[in-house]
């Protein structure tokens, strides 16, 4: 039977890298001309030195940890007495089309290299110069390697981690409950398994099964707090196939099982001060907490127990809540902190707009345990409402609408009832209503406008809050001028068109039980004063 090679008619897609000459640097003999074959590319280690080279007719310099890596087109020159030290390696290039190029040559041919690719150059000079004291294919074997762990290299120096690596903690955080292999989220990131795995942990402090059990169980923590249902339901929700391996990976990361967990009392920190409010409304003093100036009036809070509003961005913020050793870290919805704070502690992110204060306050209620306390509470204050009701029915009849306003320095800003400022009261506790022209600009769906003080006089109301001070109120020259003629339609018995100064912008900024007890005293007795 005869065969035929048949090479020519079948394009071979596979490339392969064949080491062809290794020799030390200060032994390579230029002369001005390429030492290189044609058809052959070459890599340059270098280990130890520095000095000028030109290459291409481009004057550059290389130092100790760079690689210079081209095909044979180049041209290299080298002083003669050059103090540099390191790996000279030729290697062909082969495939089944006439011309391949070594993937690591489409990039700039001087660029840094890790350390260990110095010391795999050195054992393949070592080995080149020994033969008999390498197994077969040992060689070939240590130089795929380095090519290897160079081109990982060059796909870092391509797209660095902090280019990726959001793309793929978004894409665990959304398929954390499925069978994610290391594989997938390297292809995600366009990078090699082994690439991935060094980042990931570089990034992350941890690998990606480690991250993914952490993330498994930091949900199961946050259902538990929030009502969870049984064990294997819960398993099976959060990607493990029983019950009882969830309850032996809980105790793993967590220290306690599951239903320990759901019965200890919980070490809360909260990253907002209407949290922090809420807390104080529930009797939970929180391990660590961000304060209002007005809560802080109230009544000081030690330092120890403090966070700035400004610390939540800080480097040190990992470092006091790690130390804090909290059992739950309460939040506004903060994805990028979450991720940070995996190690920490689960995070019950409460989204900013969707919620009104009473569901806020319940929510925390029930991650503490405390939802007796908190629906007390609430009966008390529907009971201040239904007081403050029944004498405004007697004062000022028929609501009618109201407007809140806090100045800023070239333009003052109204609020829905999702936004607080008071609004929440006056247009959900009082009766009161927003003025239609806010409401078709979209107030109840942005939460807040911008109006420039001359367009004020656009939005007529019966009844305008101004939560910043008298003072600050009157500085402004065109304000005063612009809120009377809103109200010209008015005559002069009219009980409508009052403007108030309430004077204490720090208690309005809040919303939370607390600032809304306090700010449902200041506006009824602002309103039948």
């Amino acid at each position: 039977m005869q065969t035929r090679n048949t090479g020519s008619s079948w394009p071979n897609p596979h490339s392969f890298y064949i080491p062809v000459r290794v020799m030390a640097l200060d032994q390579a003999s230029f002369n001005g001309d390429n030492p290189t074959q044609p058809f052959t590319s070459f890599l340059v280690v270098i280990t130890r030195g520095s000095e000028v080279i030109e290459l291409d007719g481009e004057r550059i310099r290389l130092s100790g940890g760079h690689i210079l890596c081209s095909d044979s087109s180049v041209d290299i020159r080298l002083p003669r007495s050059h103090k540099l030290q390191g790996v000279w390696i030729e290697y062909a290039a082969i495939s089944g089309n006439i011309r391949t190029f070594s993937p690591l040559n489409h990039r700039q041919p001087v660029r840094s290299c890790p350390p260990h690719v110095s010391t795999m150059a050195v054992q393949l000079l070592s080995g080149w110069n020994q033969p008999e004291q390498r197994k077969p294919f040992a060689l070939q074997a240590l130089f795929t390697e380095l090519l290897s762990e160079l081109y990982d290299s060059s796909a870092e120096d391509a797209e660095p981690p902090s280019q990726w690596i959001d793309r793929v903690l978004q894409y665990i955080e959304s398929h954390y409950n499925e069978d994610l292999t290391r594989e997938q989220a390297a292809g995600l990131a366009g990078i090699t398994p082994e690439h991935f795995s060094r980042s990931f942990r570089k990034f992350t402090g941890q690998t990606f099964n480690q991250y993914i059990t952490l993330l498994r169980i930091r949900k199961a923590q946050q259902r538990i707090l929030t009502g969870a249902p049984n064990l294997s339901t819960l398993a099976l929700e959060i990607g493990y196939s029983e019950g009882t391996y969830l309850s032996r990976k809980f105790k793993q990361v967590v220290g306690i099982s599951p239903s320990a967990y759901h019965r200890k009392s919980k070490s809360v920190v909260s990253l907002n001060f209407n949290h922090t409010a809420s807390l104080h409304a529930l009797e939970v003093v929180p391990r660590l907490g961000v304060y209002s100036a007005w809560m802080e009036s109230l009544q000081p809070v030690p330092s120890r127990k403090k966070l700035l509003d400004e610390g939540i961005s800080s480097s040190g913020l990992y470092e006091r809540l790690s130390s804090a050793r909290p059992d739950v870290i309460i939040s506004y919805s903060l994805p990028d902190k979450s991720k940070q704070l995996l190690s920490v502690a689960p995070v019950i992110e409460i989204p900013f707009m969707q919620m009104d204060w009473r569901e806020q306050f319940r929510l925390i209620a029930e991650v503490t345990g405390r939802q007796p306390q908190a629906e007390a509470w609430l009966s008390l204050y529907d009971w201040h409402c239904y007081q403050a009701n029944q004498l405004l029915d007697r004062r000022i009849g028929d609501r009618g609408t109201a407007l809140v306003l806090e100045l800023g320095a070239e333009a003052a800003y109204c609020f829905s009832s999702s936004y607080g400022r008071g609004t929440q009261i006056l247009y959900h506790d009082l009766g009161f209503r927003p003025p239609l022209g806010l409401i078709a600009e979209g107030l109840l769906d942005k939460g807040y406008l911008e109006i420039a003080f001359h367009n004020i006089a656009r939005y007529p109301a019966d009844h305008i809050f101004i939560t910043s001070s008298r003072e600050a109120a009157e500085a402004l020259e065109p304000l005063q001028s612009l809120l009377h003629p809103v109200h010209q339609h008015h005559t002069d018995d009219s009980p409508g068109g009052r403007i108030y100064f309430l004077n204490q912008p720090c208690m309005f900024y809040g919303f939370d039980p607390l600032s809304s007890e306090a700010q449902l005293k200041v506006l009824v007795q602002a309103l039948t004063s």
